[in-house]
């Protein structure tokens, strides 16, 4: 994170570096969901929560920019040390816990910074800790409503395992009542925006069902596929770490098969078109293509940056490019 902050800071140094990591073509461009993405390399959200990064990752190459996961009010999130790095594994857990400046600060950076590079904004929504999941409605229509002007689509939030009960809201009974408001509020807006709904990797073939029924019933313009996973396999760091850094969320390489598997077991249910972003273990412009060939339209990328660096987008392009012929 220091090395993006210091590029941040923008001027001819910050140019000459950022013009040789990315990779453009015309050919990436497509249109998803009724937005036209320049390229199908998104960051996910977790990496700008209050929208202050965002135009560095435009200089990078990214088509799209998930923001948030925000909530209503400022939150502190867990307690520290809450970020571990497994190198060996090429992965991160985290147990953050949606912190996050609020989502008028974020609202008001994106005020500030505007659209750069015709980039395509994302509003990753959540609910404050505080906010008992009878309630929770309420705390996405409040960032839905905030946001709506400022961003291009809506990601909903309910798979996170770092805040307590919230995978709950994943059942099909409270997620469907959830989603038929945001839609509700959504259709009475001059421009609705698209609305996704991003899945944990955990969930049992009959809760993808559920997920797929429920993603038409509500008309869902896309999933997103997928959060973090509890499970702590495989990986290759030995068990006494693993378990010295307790509990959170585990991304990067190891998640690649599950949350892949997740992605194709989608794209068989769904009916033919319905878009998909496909995140989770994407390190290289190959992992990225088995995202591609399992029925990802767009992917995102995270815990990857952390150990290829900043010229991932620009491999994930070049190999999406090459694989279009």
């Amino acid at each position: 994170m220091q090395s993006f902050k210091a590029l941040q800071l923008g001027g001819p140094l910050t140019a000459a570096f950022t013009s040789g990591w990315r990779f453009d073509d015309p050919k990436l461009s497509k249109t998803v969901f009724g937005l036209r993405f320049k390229n199908p390399v998104g960051l996910a959200a977790g990496f700008d929560k209050d929208g202050v990064y965002y135009p560095l990752m435009a200089k990078l190459g990214f088509g799209s920019v998930e923001l948030g996961t925000v909530t209503p009010r400022p939150q502190a999130g867990n307690p520290k040390p809450r970020l571990f790095r497994l190198p060996k594994d090429k992965a991160l857990i985290n147990r953050m816990g949606f912190n996050n400046a609020g989502v008028d600060a974020l609202a008001k950076n994106i005020e500030r910074h505007g659209r750069p590079d015709e980039m395509i904004l994302g509003g990753n929504i959540g609910k404050n800790k505080d906010t008992p999941n009878s309630e929770a409605t309420n705390d996405y229509l409040i960032c839905l409503e905030r946001l709506h002007a400022l961003v291009d689509y809506f990601a909903v939030n309910v798979s996170s395992p770092n805040t307590p009960g919230l995978r709950s809201l994943q059942a099909k009974e409270p997620l469907t009542r959830l989603l038929s408001e945001l839609q509700a509020k959504n259709a009475g807006f001059a421009q609705p925006r698209p609305i996704l709904l991003k899945i944990a990797p955990d969930l049992s073939e009959g809760e993808l069902d559920d997920i797929v029924a429920i993603a038409q019933d509500t008309k869902l313009a896309g999933l997103i596929s997928t959060n973090t996973t509890i499970a702590r396999e495989p990986l290759t760091t030995d068990a006494e770490t693993v378990a010295q850094i307790g509990n959170g969320g585990l991304s990067g390489a190891p998640v690649l098969k599950r949350s892949t598997a997740v992605l194709n077991y989608l794209r068989k249910m769904l009916p033919v078109g319905f878009p998909i972003i496909g995140v989770g273990g994407i390190t290289d412009g190959k992992s990225a293509l088995q995202k591609v060939e399992a029925g990802a339209d767009l992917v995102q990328v995270y815990s990857g940056l952390v150990y290829a660096g900043p010229t991932l987008p620009a491999q994930v392009n070049k190999a999406i490019l090459t694989s279009m012929g």
